[in-house]
């Protein structure tokens, strides 16, 4: 089995190849594809790789290249996760956004949009590509904002597209965990979540932006028993990040991003006061990993698990700081676990293996308050015929606007791209939750023309 990942010189990219190791199933990757468009980071992440192969078993081959057709050609799954602009756009992005007053996170903020409207002609590009070349493959999308870029190649390559994400699934371990520890499930319940047959989540929403209403155990729902217990719920992460007042006025757990929403003006404030943005902080750790790898002979593996761990230690450190300064459980430092979500989506349909995944998928009718078109994030069970759907996901009450509004966001971003049309570009900015203005969705997206050359055709405001 052939497995392509686009963005193939990324810093998380030894996540999926360490999950590719510990593989046995008869249908496995017996071929690697990386893909990047920098030749000297595709060639560090392809030396921890390399090194990695020293203590397996089994191995893939591993191929790394510059040339987008021979990376995809004839692939039988495709990873995409690139970030155009680098964690340098990332960290742009963040400052202009600041400057104006607004949060400029990468997915939920006005970041997400400067970053989506770089990256969606890029999307189609290669989307265009994969129905040329490999038109059989199946293609995973990581590339965020993810519901975006997900609707987007879904465009081109309908059916055969997923987007994913590693938040939905960690607050489900983490609640199992929080219960287990006390004594209200039992000790030899798995919480992992990706195959655990005694698990089931009820999930709804978009990528970011969804919540857990039901979490089955052996049928049972549990989120009513963990809502009678506030010292529970800020036992863990997200409970400990919205607070057990909000989490018990929901009726719902949260995903973590949903506290850009929850506590926008404690957030703004952190962020306005911090040195370091997320996006700076990223951009000058990871330039640091890759100018030590290039002069390191051996254990170039090791030095990206150190970086790996501090980036984990520092996960939504503004969020933890505007909520209290908590840090994270050790438990919670291991890799989020997208790459064991690709895998598994990999494994259910190559050997026909089921499994209940959270996924970004076209509605198709799902979720009443969305068409059928819009890219949702929803429990879906994979199997060897492919993806599918629940026959309904239903949102909370309080969730209905914000989820409405947000798909209206999303789909004026993707108009924009495609349409090179400032006027989308300005509705998209101006009906985000986030910013409070329109005259300054229209500032702050000039000020995004200035500083990136692929957002000049969506021009400036004549003065």
């Amino acid at each position: 089995m052939i497995l392509t990942i686009l963005g193939g010189g990324g810093f998380r990219v030894p996540l999926v190849y360490q999950a590719i190791l510990k593989d046995t199933s008869d249908e496995r990757v017996t071929e690697l594809r990386l893909y990047d468009i920098d030749e000297s980071r595709l060639q560090t992440i392809y030396r921890v790789l390399t090194e990695l192969n020293e203590t397996a078993d089994y191995h893939p081959r591993i191929v790394a290249t510059t040339d987008l057709v021979e990376a995809i050609a004839g692939a039988d799954f495709i990873f995409s996760a690139i970030r155009v602009g680098g964690t340098q756009g990332r960290a742009l992005d963040e400052v202009i956004s600041l400057k104006h007053g607004v949060i400029g996170q990468e997915t939920v903020g006005a970041g997400g949009i400067s970053y989506a409207l770089r990256g969606i002609p890029e999307v189609v590009a290669i989307a265009l590509q994969v129905k040329k070349h490999a038109p059989n493959a199946w293609v995973i999308n990581f590339t965020n904002p993810a519901g975006i870029m997900s609707e987007v190649m879904q465009r081109y390559i309908p059916g055969r597209i997923v987007g994913i994400c590693d938040s939905p699934v960690g607050l489900a371990r983490r609640i199992l965990t929080a219960l287990q520890r006390a004594q209200l499930l039992p000790q030899d319940l798995p919480t992992n979540v990706p195959g655990n047959k005694r698990v089931h989540v009820e999930y709804a929403g978009l990528n970011h932006l969804g919540w857990i209403t039901k979490l089955l155990v052996d049928g049972q729902d549990v989120i009513p028993v963990l809502l009678q217990r506030p010292d529970l719920i800020e036992s863990f992460e997200e409970g400990r990040l919205f607070g057990a007042n909000l989490v018990q006025s929901l009726g719902s757990v949260p995903n973590e991003y949903l506290h850009y929403y929850y506590y926008p003006r404690e957030n703004l404030q952190t962020d306005q006061k911090s040195d370091h943005t997320r996006g700076r902080y990223l951009e000058e750790q990871q330039n640091r990993f890759y100018t030590q790898a290039e002069s390191t002979e051996t254990g170039v593996f090791n030095l990206w698990e150190r970086t790996r761990l501090e980036r984990e230690q520092t996960y939504m450190a503004t969020n933890r700081e505007a909520t209290g300064n908590f840090e994270r459980d050790t438990q919670d430092l291991e890799s989020g676990g997208y790459d064991k979500i690709a895998l598994a989506i990999m494994h259910a349909i190559a050997n026909d293996v089921p499994a209940e995944l959270i996924l970004n998928v076209a509605n198709q009718g799902v979720i009443k308050e969305l068409d059928d078109s819009a890219v949702v994030e929803i429990p879906c069970r994979v199997d060897g015929r492919g993806i599918h759907l629940p026959e309904t996901a239903h949102l909370p009450d309080h969730a209905r606007g914000l989820v409405v509004n947000a798909k209206y966001v999303e789909r004026e971003t993707i108009l924009a791209a495609l349409d090179h049309s400032r006027a989308d570009a300005i509705l998209a900015l101006a009906h985000h939750p986030l910013v409070d203005s329109f005259n300054v969705a229209t500032q702050l997206l000039d000020d995004l023309v200035d500083h990136f050359e692929a957002l000049q055709p969506l021009g400036k405001h004549d003065v």
